[in-house]
């Protein structure tokens, strides 16, 4: 948009260098170029502002392939105005010559333009192409029809349009279809996966075997050398079965004669530990006995004194409380009675002073005319009457009002 300044009932236009600018006054042409800057009057002016710039316009449209499939089309297609007088003349991008702001929607003609266009040869070449065909070729074929119909379309260059570049960036089927064309690729896939899985098995369970048949040989040669091993372990065992044999005899002759004798010391032992224990446990007792007895004593002359102190201070706790409540009490009376007073005062005085204003009021009202009274009473009246937006007075009512001001000048 053109940056347009006032100045004393002139403008002042300053173009972009991307901004094609054609003024006419009448019908004579007095600026035409790019970048344009110069003053006129908005009451004469003819102004037109064509982009001359390459502008971008996408689009997304529905097409239905040969086997009656919907697919969508996302292109983009790159144009500029490429002669500004011709488009101009044939399309409105005149400009408000006081704001600078297109009087219609040219652009959006442009794009309509454009947009129907390429539509047509889109959809022209989807129709007859198969939607397996469309999805594999189908980018660069839309590509090509759309820019050998752009390029042949008989109205652009009417209009002064250049078609720059023509961008097909997807054509994508309905997402039921699509996700069926994926299902025979993502089988395969699969397939071969699990083909995969199943050699790595097999090769591993071929590895298992032989590992399996080594270590049974291993086990086989090792069982044998292990009956070999227990056979001299017996052989061995005996021999040592019959050395202790007759080491434990003697052994265990030693062992008997000395189990007796400890037998008989800690029966001993035993029988002066039991005795002293049974002593000590009737001491213990006696004693422990005694010890109840004498904090039970303890505890139940504290809970007695415990008694008595409370009760004593339960009673002085309430003797203090009535105390208190008889002087709040008084205090409560005395200060209802000061506040009775106040009032009772206050509302003398008060009447007072309004019977002296009132005995006032009448003596100046007594001592004042008749004419003054009237004009006190109107005063009075017009304070206190509503709102009167209009008063109409006859011809009759002036003249009386008249002849009175007059009686009372005299």
């Amino acid at each position: 948009m053109a940056d347009i300044t006032r100045r004393l009932g002139w403008r002042h236009l300053r173009g972009a260098p991307t901004a094609h600018v054609r003024h006419h006054r009448g019908d004579k042409l007095l600026h035409d170029g790019p970048g344009l800057s110069f003053w006129y009057r908005a009451l004469t002016a003819a102004i037109s502002e064509i982009p001359v710039d390459d502008r971008e316009l996408a689009m997304t449209f529905h097409a239905r392939t040969a086997d009656f499939q919907d697919v969508a089309v996302q292109a983009t297609v790159t144009y500029r105005v490429g002669d500004p007088a011709v488009a101009a003349a044939r399309l409105d991008f005149s400009v408000d010559p006081d704001t600078g702001v297109w009087r219609g929607t040219p652009l959006e003609q442009l794009g309509t333009l454009l947009t129907e266009t390429a539509q047509q040869h889109a959809l022209d070449a989807l129709a007859r192409t198969p939607l397996a065909e469309t999805l594999v070729d189908g980018v660069a074929v839309v590509r090509e029809r759309i820019a050998a119909g752009l390029a042949a379309e008989p109205r652009l260059p009417a209009t002064g349009i250049e078609v720059v570049a023509v961008r097909v960036m997807a054509l994508r089927p309905e997402p039921e279809v699509e996700r069926a064309l994926r299902t025979p690729a993502r089988e395969q896939i699969q397939q071969e996966a699990d083909r995969a899985t199943y050699e790595r098995r097999a090769v591993a369970v071929e590895r298992e075997r032989a590992i399996a048949e080594n270590e049974l040989a291993s086990q086989i040669e090792l069982a044998r050398r292990e009956e070999q091993l227990v056979e001299q372990r017996g052989t061995n065992a005996r021999r040592e079965a019959e050395e202790h044999a007759a080491a434990d005899a003697v052994r265990a002759q030693a062992e008997a004669a000395r189990t007796v004798k400890l037998a008989e010391a800690e029966a001993a032992k035993s029988l002066r530990l039991a005795e002293a224990e049974a002593a000590r446990s009737v001491q213990l007792a006696d004693a422990e006995a005694a010890r109840t007895v004498r904090l039970a004593e303890a505890e139940a002359a504290r809970s007695v004194q415990l008694a008595d102190a409370e009760a004593a201070r339960t009673v002085r706790l309430a003797e203090a409380e009535a105390a208190r409540s008889a002087k709040l009490g008084e205090a409560e009376a005395a200060r209802a009675v000061t506040l009775a007073r106040a009032e009772a005062a206050g509302a003398r005085e008060l009447g007072e002073a309004r019977a002296a204003a009132q005995a006032a009021w009448l003596r100046v009202h007594g001592e004042a005319d008749v004419a003054t009274l009237h004009a006190l009473t109107g005063a009075r009246l017009a304070e206190n009457l509503p709102r009167i937006d209009s008063v109409t007075v006859s011809p009759d009512v002036l003249t009386g009002l008249l002849a009175k001001l007059g009686g009372e000048r005299e």
